[in-house]
């Protein structure tokens, strides 16, 4: 197992601060600047963690192409000032790009039941009528 850098530590807090402003952008109806500066640092967090080379393999695998090309062209349409369009191309490339990841992730989320420090708060709730 590799050890993680301070590199990548601080890219993990830029990646934060980014999804911070996609969702700050989105609940301030869409605002293009915060959409942009969020989508930036997002790439630029999601590049210093993985590195250069492992960024461009997974985006521009020949099975990924048009996920690609959604993401990233809607990522061009928001900094362009266009952020409702570009925010529904970019998801739709998101959703294409991770397809293959949403099965492990739901199987995480439904094994947090097995956990003992959360079973005691699903069962709990279960029994209040």
């Amino acid at each position: 197992m590799e050890a993680i850098t301070d590199f990548q530590k601080v890219a993990v807090g830029v990646m934060g601060f980014g999804l911070f402003f996609l969702l700050f952008g989105v609940l301030l109806y869409f605002d293009s600047v915060l959409l942009a500066i969020g989508n930036i640092m997002f790439l630029t967090g999601l590049t210093f963690i993985i590195g250069i080379r492992r960024t461009a393999h997974f985006f521009f695998q020949r099975q990924k192409f048009r996920a690609s090309f959604f993401f990233l062209g809607g990522v061009a349409l928001v900094v362009c000032r266009w952020p409702v369009i570009g925010m529904l191309v970019e998801t739709y490339g998101f959703v294409l790009l991770f397809r293959s990841f949403f099965p492990v992730a739901l199987g995480f989320v439904l094994s947090a039941v097995n956990i003992p420090f959360l079973n005691s708060f699903f069962s709990s709730s279960s029994s209040m009528v």
